[in-house]
């Protein structure tokens, strides 16, 4: 049988506890590559179950302004894959909540997906999020990703078929995501009726928690969707609030 994903874990005891998991997300090095692991290691100890961290990208396709020009300030400051391995390599042990690293697929290609795999799981790397990897294409590199521990974490949009979920289900995920509007990060979520059909959808398509993202800043956004939603990812708020000069932990109270 296969052993269940830590991601897994974490989302699975949150809703047993009655709440939706947290998974708060940051651009890595930022907002200032000293004080960074210092911030995952403060959402951790704030509540946080699962932390996502972004691999700086020169043309992150999916995000908004907010989660764009955080990544091109990282990469001024000469953030890529290796000073993230070797960073999370050193504090991991001091953090509870499962990490899941999000990028797309030019960086991880460039830094070599055996190599990619083997460090990410050294460092304590749980799932990857690759938003321009497409299955078709996905499918020759899942088999490696397994092989060392990791999830591939699919996105869906309102506009995934149902055909094509079931594709994506078949892969055995630690979590869904879905994003929760039509367009880029940091917009508003999405209509409540529409939102909450989709979210019915994909509960009935994936054995797998369900995790929210995309334009959510405070939990009234989900009223309307509460009993249908595992977890909430955050990122363009929780950036925002981070670049003010304000506390992660201050940011995850309003979570929890």
């Amino acid at each position: 049988m296969k052993k269940e994903n830590i991601l897994t874990q974490r989302i699975s005891q949150a809703v047993k506890g009655g709440r939706r998991a947290l998974i708060p997300f940051v651009p890595a090095g930022f907002p200032d590559k000293d004080v960074f692991w210092d911030i995952i290691m403060e959402l951790d100890r704030s509540g946080a179950d699962i932390i996502e961290i972004g691999v700086p990208f020169s043309d992150p396709v999916a995000d908004g302004p907010v989660v764009e020009n955080a990544s091109i300030r990282c990469l001024e400051q000469g953030i890529g894959l290796a000073w993230i391995m070797e960073g999370l390599s050193q504090v991991r042990e001091k953090i509870e909540a499962g990490i899941v690293l999000m990028g797309y697929f030019n960086p991880f290609l460039q830094y070599g997906l055996e190599k990619l795999a083997t460090r990410a799981e050294e460092a304590g790397v749980n799932g990857l999020i690759i938003p321009d990897l497409i299955l078709e294409e996905a499918g020759p590199h899942l088999k490696l990703l397994e092989t060392h521990g990791l999830s591939f974490v699919p996105l869906v949009g309102l506009n995934t078929p149902k055909r094509r979920m079931a594709e994506y289900s078949e892969l055995g995920p630690a979590f869904v995501y879905l994003v929760s509007v039509l367009g880029i990060t940091g917009t508003k979520v999405s209509a409540g009726q529409l939102l909450r059909t989709k979210l019915q959808e994909v509960k009935d398509v994936f054995s797998c928690p369900v995790a929210l993202g995309f334009g959510l800043s405070s939990r009234d956004q989900l009223d309307s969707t509460a009993d249908l939603v595992d977890a909430v990812v955050f990122g363009s708020a929780l950036i925002q609030h981070l670049d003010s000069g304000k506390k992660a932990g201050d940011f995850m109270k309003g979570w929890n």
